[in-house]
C-alpha cells in the first residue's frame, strides 16, 4: 500500500513554493541593494549642492 498524502497539505506546500519562487524573481527584477540606494542618494545630494552653488543672488537688495 502506498503512502497516504493529504491533498490540502500538498496543495498548500506547492503554492508556498511557487510564491517563494515568484518573490525571489521579483527581488531580482525590481530590487536594489542598500549600497545602490545610498549611492543614488549621495549623487542626488551632490547635484543639489552644485545647483545651489550656481544660483545667483537677487538684485533687488
Amino acid at each position: 500500500m502506498g503512502k497516504l498524502v493529504n491533498l490540502n497539505h500538498a496543495r498548500k506546500a506547492q503554492a508556498k513554493r511557487q510564491a517563494e519562487a515568484e518573490a525571489a524573481a521579483n527581488r531580482v527584477k525590481h530590487g536594489r541593494t542598500r549600497a545602490e540606494k545610498l549611492a543614488d542618494r549621495a549623487a542626488e545630494a551632490r547635484r543639489a549642492a552644485l545647483l545651489d552653488g550656481a544660483k545667483r543672488e537677487s538684485a533687488e537688495d
